[in-house]
């Protein structure tokens, strides 16, 4: 073997070893799919009026709600610290929210929401997290696809122990949130189907979880 193929032996092996030190948690971390593109296989939705008429639907590769106030829960549970990033379009005068830590419930209230909303006559905003966050400003006009992702992860922050969340549209970062209260301290993914006037797609679901552990800030 010659000095450069040794070398580049050497190089080879310190690449891997590099490699095998990085914790399995940081290796495992990605983002994984929550929506086939072609069913509603997992998906679970509630009405939030017994025999109301809503209704769930894959048209085109895209998951579609509409009819009257319902909630749609993914198929996993109990996430805790995670990002979570969906790609969504909403019709003018539509509303609809991305919900986080939620209990599986027939309830607009029982989990964090991330609003999805352009002109519907609310005047709280896409990006805003509902009765914590209020955004005004129309950020995606409406029937546009645009992508939010919400961060949460339970931090120590000065000694105490802290929900942050961070929201992004279209990888823009909006803000950070510090919830002292841990209003929501983990549950399911959902989404919310919110009047007969709403329309709302979504074709892009995904997750990532991250470690529960706190950590210092």
């Amino acid at each position: 073997m010659t000095r450069r193929s040794t070398r580049a032996a050497w190089l080879a092996v310190g690449i891997v070893s590099a490699m095998l030190a990085v914790p399995a948690q940081a290796q495992e971390s990605k983002y994984v799919s929550l929506f086939d593109g072609k069913t509603m296989s997992g998906w679970e939705f509630l009405p939030l009026k017994q025999g109301a008429d809503s209704k769930w639907e894959v048209k085109d590769g895209v998951m579609v709600g509409t009819g009257q106030a319902s909630m749609l829960f993914s198929p996993l549970g109990e996430y805790k610290n995670f990002k979570f990033r969906a790609e969504v379009k909403i019709n003018d005068k539509g509303n609809s929210g991305m919900y986080f830590r939620t209990a599986k419930k027939p309830s607009f209230t029982d989990g964090y929401e991330c609003q999805i909303n352009s002109t519907h006559g609310d005047p709280i905003k896409t990006g805003s997290i509902y009765t914590m966050v209020h955004l005004y400003e129309i950020l995606v006009p409406p029937d546009t696809y645009f992508t939010q992702e919400v961060e949460v992860v339970d931090k120590d922050y000065r000694g105490k122990i802290v929900t942050m969340i961070k929201v992004s549209v279209n990888g823009k970062l909006l803000y950070e949130y510090l919830d002292y209260n841990r209003t929501h301290q983990g549950g399911y993914f959902a989404f919310q189907q919110h009047d007969p006037g709403s329309v709302v797609s979504i074709r892009k679901i995904e997750v990532m979880q991250l470690p529960d552990t706190p950590a210092k800030k």
